[in-house]
């Protein structure tokens, strides 16, 4: 092969190369189809955290699919399934003579449950809030609503505690059922009852007592 065809083919092979990296440049990142896909209203909240930014969101949410995607959880065993179940049900019945001590306690349920899942530590707040975000995407926001609930300077009227409570409680559900295909306890998505459910607490307007 002469070396004239030698250069030319390094010319075309550099051309190509050129051509290949401007395009990915201009497509710009292909991941955020996905990410959208993944975290729904997650991605929504973080794109309006960034101001409308939605590069910028996506690195964040990039960053934590990199840090917690890969976290292996664990399967409860029936006896602490059990008693996580009943302790929800005990928070939920109390809401009805006490709405700020019943959501202050769904809000350290969650911490527990979530931790025994193997997610971080109740502890960590905000890590434990940002791997179950990669995780339960759909749900995480009812934990933070019943945590900020919880906080002791909160003024929010009995019906924001409900509606934190009942945010909360879709989380639990999706936490304290055997596996990611198992079946679930409590209510479904659209917040119907689901088959061998109580439903014994009064969380609704006219029963719940004025803070």
């Amino acid at each position: 092969m002469s070396t004239g065809v030698i250069i030319a083919l390094i010319v075309i092979v550099a051309a190509v190369l050129i051509v290949a990296a401007v395009l990915t440049l201009r497509r710009g990142p292909r991941h955020g189809g996905s990410l959208k896909r993944r975290f729904g209203p997650e991605y929504d909240r973080a794109v309006a955290r960034h101001d409308g930014d939605t590069k910028a969101a996506e690195r964040e949410l990039a960053e934590l699919v990199e840090r917690h995607g890969n976290l292996r959880t664990r399967t409860l065993e029936p006896a602490e399934r059990e008693r996580f179940e009943a302790r929800w049900t005990a928070a939920q019945e109390r809401f009805v003579d006490s709405p700020r001590e019943a959501v202050a306690e769904a809000d350290r349920i969650l911490a527990d449950l979530a931790g025994a899942r193997g997610y971080p530590d109740g502890g960590r707040y905000d890590e434990q809030v940002s791997a179950l975000s990669v995780h339960h995407a759909h749900h995480v926001d009812g934990y933070r609503r019943v945590h900020h609930a919880s906080r002791a300077d909160a003024n929010g009227s009995t019906e924001q505690l409900r509606e934190a409570m009942v945010g909360a409680r879709a989380l639990f559900e999706d936490l304290v059922r055997r596996d990611h295909g198992g079946h679930r306890t409590g209510a479904d998505d659209g917040g119907r009852a689901v088959r061998g459910t109580r439903q014994p607490w009064a969380l609704n307007r006219r029963q719940a007592k004025e803070s």
